[in-house]
């Protein structure tokens, strides 16, 4: 078993007229990741920023923070180039927004990004599976993508647990509404990654949520393996 328990918060939460300062402080509290929503206006209604803001902050945060971008966006193709340029680390396209996505995986990888692929809530994880194998991390969201705040849909589990049983090692993040209420329904299914927004970055004690989350992920993990 390859994977383990990392907590990404949600830099979209934070105070975006702070950005530099608050990604360092969600490093400095525990954060083994963050993750940044990029939209574009058309595959989601909202729109946020693109890579010149991550060129900012690469330069701002260093070289160490992970950054994990999360495109919601219509032609994913056009940004992969900018955004390698301008620091990010891992790649994670929505397979609803491409026509290619081998073609698309091996241009994530030759920019030398990791890949990830999301599936929107009602998108079958079945179509997904055919390149579960090419990727490194499976994004299963559990709410629609666009905006934060909305309600956790419990009923995306089962796609996680499927996940998690066809393919062991593979890292699966869940994204939208998790948080100290639902992550054991997280962690049970199999998600090792997870996102969390407004329960860490909006908590006056974003520490200990990141604590918490990781240690509720990392008994699943260690159940599992013993449950082998």
């Amino acid at each position: 078993m390859a994977y383990s328990a990392k907590i990404g918060p949600s830099i979209l939460s934070s105070d975006l007229a702070c950005l530099g300062r608050e990604c360092v402080r969600m490093m400095g509290c525990g954060a083994d990741y963050l993750h940044l929503d990029v939209m574009d206006g058309h595959f989601v209604p909202n729109l946020t920023f693109g890579h010149p803001m991550v060129e900012c902050l690469r330069k701002s945060v260093g070289q160490d923070p992970f950054f994990d971008m999360h495109m919601m966006v219509s032609r994913p193709e056009q940004w992969v180039k900018p955004m390698a340029a301008a620091g990010a680390n891992q790649y994670t396209f929505h397979i609803e927004s491409t026509t290619n996505p081998g073609n698309l995986i091996k241009e994530i990888r030759e920019s030398g990004m990791k890949v990830g692929m999301a599936i929107k809530p009602g998108t079958t994880v079945e179509e997904l599976a055919p390149w579960a194998n090419q990727i490194d991390m499976a994004l299963v969201m559990t709410v629609e993508p666009g905006f934060g705040g909305q309600k956790f849909m419990e009923d995306m589990m089962p796609k996680v647990s499927w996940l998690r049983s066809q393919f062991p090692s593979l890292d699966i993040e869940v994204d939208g509404g998790v948080g100290p209420d639902t992550i054991h329904k997280c962690a049970e299914a199999g998600a090792n990654m997870i996102v969390s927004g407004s329960a860490v970055i909006g908590n006056d004690d974003p520490r200990s949520v990141i604590a918490l989350l990781r240690t509720v992920v990392a008994e699943a993990i260690q159940k599992r393996s013993l449950d082998r």
